[in-house]
């Protein structure tokens, strides 16, 4: 990149630079490519259709995916009963101070306080323990798309660490552990494929320590993404083996077809991945110049730009320019591909260069009959 490229569009484009204040960088590449906008909640943010399309692109793929090893959507209420929460006791021990709770309803204080989820475990099971009486009520491979809330108090950071964060999150049931072991680390490739197919990074797949697995579990598995201008891993998500803990807390039982009479606790998983993605992705292939999306989750992968007009440039020259960027425009969107054109007459060629150059920047150049592709 040359000096004199960068130069000229310092006004529009970044001024912090990654490789010397990574903090002001990140912070400048999501807005000026107008990922988010702040909201006045501390640690919630306005998700742009830039940054939302990413999440869609991730949801489509994943959601296919899971849906061929039988996994079905579904949605369960926001709120939580204390009772619930509190059931599983190592479990809500490690989430307590993260727990948001509605307390009062306008200016009434309700009986006993309502959670806000964390995370979906104390309030699915429930339900699992009346749908799971036999063992041909098994397996149970539920998954829901939906937002949770963790009131940390670490200093927020947009996609990464946000006190309300979209996500999907995966329970199942089964009857053995083998079954569930095995699905665990199915989940597992598909996130690394989310990682490594979408998004074009690189991660290594593991197994938390004893400290660090989810309250609750028997074993988490994780993706971890390496952030080189940090020198630090991140985790991208997680796969959990459950054991028969939160089975045994909430009465998950079937009748053993070998044993008459007697009941068995199941096995269960929960496994999930979250809007981190797009902020791992950020930092992963943003440059000095801007955004780096791969093609595979952009949600605009080509832009035409016309050049040469001016105010006196005759009419029917200027119709006829036009005429071709809707031609091409066409033509690409038959392909397939993902095109925008770009025919704001308030605005340069080289202005726009610069803006999509941050917000896309993985491009080439081509001029065709007055065209910038």
């Amino acid at each position: 990149m040359s000096e004199e490229r960068f130069s000229s569009q310092i006004w529009l484009g970044l001024e912090a630079k990654k490789e010397e204040n990574l903090a002001d960088w990140y912070s400048q590449v999501i807005t000026k490519a107008e990922m988010i906008e702040y909201y006045d909640v501390s640690g919630c943010y306005v998700l742009r259709p830039w940054s939302y399309s990413i999440w869609e692109a991730i949801k489509e793929f994943f959601d296919r995916e899971i849906k061929k090893l039988g996994v079905e959507n579904c949605y369960f209420p926001m709120f939580v009963s204390q009772a619930a929460l509190e059931k599983e006791k190592s479990h809500i021990e490690d989430f307590a101070p993260e727990v948001a709770w509605v307390t009062r309803s306008g200016k009434t204080e309700l009986a006993e306080p309502i959670a806000v989820r964390p995370t979906s475990e104390t309030a699915m099971y429930p339900a699992y323990a009346k749908w799971v009486q036999s063992h041909r009520d098994l397996p149970i491979k539920l998954n829901q798309w939906c937002n949770v809330v963790r009131w940390e108090f670490k200093h927020p950071q947009p996609f990464l660490r946000t006190r309300e964060f979209l996500w999907q999150e995966g329970h199942s049931a089964f009857a053995t552990q083998e079954e569930a072991a095995e699905e665990v680390l199915q989940i597992l490739d598909l996130y690394a494929r989310v990682y490594e197919e979408l998004m074009a990074i690189p991660v290594v797949k593991g197994r938390k320590t004893e400290k660090e697995k989810f309250a609750g579990g028997d074993y988490t598995t994780t993706v971890e993404a390496f952030i080189s201008a940090s020198g630090r891993a991140i985790q991208g998500a997680t796969s959990h083996h459950l054991g028969q803990n939160f089975s045994r807390m909430f009465e998950i039982m079937f009748e053993d077809p070998k044993r008459p009479g007697e009941k068995q606790l199941a096995f269960q998983n929960s496994w999930g991945i979250t809007t981190r993605t797009i902020g791992v992705l950020t930092m992963v292939h943003g440059d000095n110049m801007g955004l780096v999306l791969p093609p595979r989750v952009a949600c605009v992968q080509i832009v035409i730009i016309p050049c040469g007009i001016t105010a006196s440039l005759p009419e029917e020259e200027k119709e006829a320019l036009l005429a071709l960027c809707s031609k091409y425009l066409s033509r690409l969107l038959a392909a397939g591909i993902r095109v925008k054109s770009d025919l704001r007459d308030n605005y340069s060629p080289g202005w726009k260069f610069n803006h999509w150059e941050l917000k896309v920047i993985n491009y080439t150049r081509m001029k065709v009959a007055g065209l910038i592709v």
